[in-house]
């Protein structure tokens, strides 16, 4: 049968897996690339990005397991997915500055990660715009700072289960009760993702075409925020 997970590194006593899903997709991005008469140079430079980009998603979760680890909260285990990254916390925070703190962590951490590339870069006289899979000419730190950017801006968004979700009910939660925060919370996140829909499906400035990629987001941002709310309204219940 095969393995859900596989482990790549233990750090701080923690194990980071990866799902076999990822490795599927980095398959099949390098076989893309190939297909698409792409120079071997340039499908490796495509594929160094993609795992650096997934590294620095487990840097991320790492972040979040850390910054727990400091309010005697530990981490099951970490496994990366291609669409992002979850740490298993052995427990919830129980104060909305340790929640916030502990969700802050990660996006610092890509933070950290472009500033460093950008020092890099700037230092070595090396372009910073984003080069993807552009022949030889594919600019994997200048993508990768960039990225870490968006990961940053993305995971900040008010809406669950992204980390800015969490940072919201935690600012919610000092004012009012943890199971009312979480509800308005969910509110936000499930109106971001209805959004999300509406460009998916519909022509808009930037978002000509149908994007199949950003209904799925939608679909599973509005998923995720509804389940937050009854997994938390069941946890106060009992």
């Amino acid at each position: 049968m095969m393995r859900r997970k596989y482990e790549i590194c233990t750090v701080a006593g923690i194990g980071v897996h990866a799902h076999w899903t990822l490795y599927a997709m980095l398959l099949g991005v390098f076989v893309w690339l190939v297909w698409q008469s792409v120079s071997l140079s340039a499908a490796l430079a495509g594929i160094t990005l993609a795992c650096a980009l997934f590294g620095c998603v487990a840097l991320h979760e790492i972040g979040h397991a850390l910054a727990a680890r400091a309010y005697g909260i530990g981490t099951l285990d970490i496994t990366v997915y291609p669409i992002g990254g979850i740490a298993r916390l052995a427990r919830m925070p129980e104060e909305p500055r340790q929640e916030f703190a502990i969700a802050i962590a990660g996006p610092a951490v890509n933070l950290a990660i472009a500033v460093t590339l950008l020092v890099a870069l700037l230092f070595a006289n090396r372009p910073l715009a984003p080069r993807f899979f552009i022949g030889t000419e594919a600019n994997v730190l200048g993508s990768l700072m960039w990225l870490n950017l968006a990961l940053v801006v993305f995971n900040m968004l008010p809406a669950f289960p992204m980390d800015g979700g969490r940072v919201l009910r935690a600012g919610l939660a000092t004012r009012m009760s943890y199971p009312h925060a979480t509800r308005i919370a969910s509110y936000v996140g499930q109106a971001m993702a209805i959004a999300f829909a509406v460009v998916a499906v519909f022509p808009v400035p930037f978002f000509r075409r149908f994007n199949p990629v950003l209904l799925f987001i939608a679909w599973f941002v509005f998923t995720a925020a509804r389940q937050e709310l009854e997994h938390v309204l069941r946890r106060f219940e009992t």
